[in-house]
């Protein structure tokens, strides 16, 4: 749902460097490309980012607050 602070294999923070990484995709650049320029260049990490569904917005509609 929300990109986790730190890698759970290496403890690399790769939070810091989500919103960049989001930014980068919408403007075209390949994923690949996207994660080189972040410096973010081990498998551990990369898969943090590729294997990443946000969810947020579909799980929001189902929280308490919205049913009051």
């Amino acid at each position: 749902m929300i990109i986790p602070v730190r890698c759970f294999t290496c403890g690399k923070p790769v939070a810091s460097t989500w919103h960049p990484y989001t930014n980068m995709i919408a403007h075209g650049v390949p994923r690949q490309d996207a994660l080189d320029r972040l410096d973010i260049t081990r498998y551990c990490c990369r898969r943090m980012y590729i294997g990443h569904i946000d969810l947020l917005e579909d799980v929001a509609t189902y929280s308490a607050a919205r049913h009051r």
